[in-house]
């Protein structure tokens, strides 16, 4: 995203998709909720907790777009992007809090049934899994070369599920009237809000750490960089992290050789990060001989660690 790959083409009409998904979504939303409390469904309010974090990552989504553009600053020489961790983050954490309330009050509901308005249950699940097909409608019609916008639709197709557990809970209560099929489905629904939310936060939570990227192995670097450039003799003190998922960073110290032309050593070096890494941005540090600038924190002779 910080090279706003697919979104040049038509920014304007994918915030404005994102916007009208977020309306829809964050609209009925409220809905479910009024609607659970008034038919006193815990399946229609674990559903509004799904559609929360459908409406969570589209203003997610929505945010990014916007603020990855502004430029960056002298307080910020990376821009804004690391806003989009940050939100995610805080978003997955709030999930996860919802899971644990509506797994009590399964439980709770479980051991203590309550009476559950299946019409006004099913009326409402309804309504919700038509608002879901019009909005992935909305995103699946908008750029589809924007990664942003392909997400944002990929997540709102997982909120069906909870639509449809919340259809089959009404209709089973209005023909058999067992009333625990409601708590059940909702347990289920959020089995699936625990994942995706467990998956956000730990993902974020490592970019937030200057965690390596799992696709990024240090060790095969400090290796490669020497078997393939005959004027580096050893490479260490690596450290690889993101700034945004796909977007990765990296810097090492570089032992060459006393009569090597230093500049080409360095374009040579970058060259491999791109081809063999897929790394663009990397700061790289030339040393000769045995000395290492930085002491204490270099170890040459020795692989750096796969997680720094």
């Amino acid at each position: 995203m910080g090279h706003d790959h697919g979104d040049h083409h038509h920014p304007q009409d994918s915030q404005r998709r994102l916007a009208w998904a977020i309306l829809l979504t964050g609209g009925f939303m409220v809905a479910e909720v009024v609607g659970g409390i008034l038919s006193g469904s815990l399946a229609l309010l674990a559903d509004a907790g799904h559609m929360l974090t459908d409406t969570a990552a589209l203003a997610l989504a929505w945010f990014a777009a916007r603020i990855s553009r502004r430029p960056a600053d002298a307080r910020r020489t990376f821009g804004y992007h690391r806003v989009q961790i940050l939100a995610a983050f805080v978003n997955g954490l709030t999930l996860i809090a919802i899971v644990v309330w509506i797994t009590v009050e399964a439980i709770r509901r479980l051991l203590s049934p309550l009476e559950v308005a299946g019409g006004t249950m099913l009326a409402i699940a309804g309504l919700g899994l038509v608002i879901n097909l019009v909005v992935f409608l909305i995103l699946h019609l908008g750029d589809r070369d924007n990664l942003n916008m392909r997400g944002a639709a990929l997540h709102v197709l997982g909120d069906l599920l909870g639509s449809v557990a919340a259809i089959v809970a009404a209709l089973v209560i209005l023909a058999t009237g067992w009333v625990p099929i409601d708590p059940l489905l909702s347990l289920l629904v959020a089995a699936l809000i625990l994942r995706s939310a467990w998956r956000l936060t730990r993902e974020s939570g490592h970019i937030l750490l200057e965690g390596t990227p799992a696709e990024v192995d240090v060790g095969r670097i400090a290796q490669e960089i020497p078997e393939r450039l005959a004027a580096v003799r050893d490479v260490h003190h690596v450290h690889a992290w993101s700034l945004t998922p796909g977007r990765h960073l990296l810097s090492l110290h570089a032992a060459i050789e006393e009569d090597a032309d230093r500049e080409q050593t360095l374009v040579a070096i970058k060259a491999v990060l791109l081809e063999r890494f897929d790394i663009e941005h990397a700061t790289i540090q030339l040393e000769s001989g045995d000395r290492c600038t930085d002491r204490g924190a270099c170890e040459h002779g020795e692989p750096p660690r796969a997680r720094d």
